[in-house]
């Protein structure tokens, strides 16, 4: 979202200086006076814990397109209710991370709704958006498994018109055992634009690293966070999946100086010593 931000001030003229050649000037002095900016939205997750960093500021930030320095004029912590799809991988070998999927669904809020969507092969929506965990619980009893995952036939079907009536910030999470298959969408990169043109963070969280790079990618560019379960300990894959979905809650908003949205060369790191996941996404 670009916002142009307008300072006029009140000129001290007597009134005979106010003809139409005086207004227009004025005009044109105000109007290329504006400021561009840029708003993103930045989640911010250490790594280690899988909790989200508050305290940031603006110098916190250090943001930069095509190599080039963007000053970041103002940053805002918030958080807020989220309406959230969740992806659950339904392939030969998914039935390993069912178990995750009740975690997430326990976590709403009364506020916020959650669909749920099943993939192998291709996508179905076996439960359409609802506050109720009971109707989503049930859904989730009623997977069937088998065929390969498209992971990313998936989230482009899902982003694709998923989200059409949303109220809260948009998010998918993608509850796989982290293979892919032969999807007919090659480039994660499709993926990003989309998510980026309906503004939806996209939250991979996998048991196998296979896909690492590609889960990271689909995350840090569209103001998610990816993390990889623990397979030896449920115990602790449940609690990082119940912390994961109250980290996505939080996040930061962005001011940006310039007149241009957040490209695929867009780079947004933080200045502190700890190992930070930092993702982004271009407010349209």
């Amino acid at each position: 979202m670009q916002r142009w931000y307008c300072r006029t001030e009140i000129l001290q003229t007597p009134a005979t200086c106010y003809n139409p050649v005086v207004l227009v000037l004025l005009f044109l002095i105000s109007v290329l006076g504006c400021a561009a900016q840029t708003q993103i939205v930045s989640t911010i997750i250490d790594k280690k814990t899988a909790q989200p960093v508050t305290g940031l500021s603006a110098v916190d930030f250090q943001a930069t397109e095509d190599k080039a320095g963007r000053r970041v004029e103002s940053v805002e912590y918030t958080t807020e209710p989220i309406d959230a799809m969740l992806l659950l991988d339904a392939s030969l070998v998914g039935e390993a991370v069912k178990p995750i999927a009740n975690v997430f669904i326990n976590q709403l809020q009364p506020k916020e709704e959650m669909a749920l969507v099943q993939f192998s092969s291709a996508a179905d929506l076996i439960q359409d958006f609802t506050s109720s965990k009971e109707l989503l619980k049930r859904a989730v009893e009623n997977v069937k498994y088998g065929n390969e995952p498209k992971v990313l036939d998936a989230l482009y079907a899902s982003i694709d018109g998923g989200f059409t009536n949303s109220t809260y910030r948009r998010v998918i999470f993608l509850l796989t055992t982290g293979y892919e298959g032969a999807s007919r969408v090659r480039d994660p990169r499709s993926i990003v634009r989309l998510a980026r043109k309906n503004a939806v963070s996209i939250c991979p969280v996998y048991l196998v690293g296979a896909e690492r790079s590609m889960m990271e990618e689909l995350a840090q560019k569209t103001g998610g966070a990816s993390f990889r379960l623990n397979p030896k300990n449920q115990e602790l894959s449940r609690k990082q999946a119940a912390d994961i979905v109250r980290a996505v809650r939080s996040h930061y908003v962005l001011t940006l100086a310039g007149d241009g949205p957040a490209g695929e060369k867009f780079k947004l790191a933080v200045n502190r010593p700890d190992k930070l996941f930092v993702s982004y996404l271009p407010l349209q």
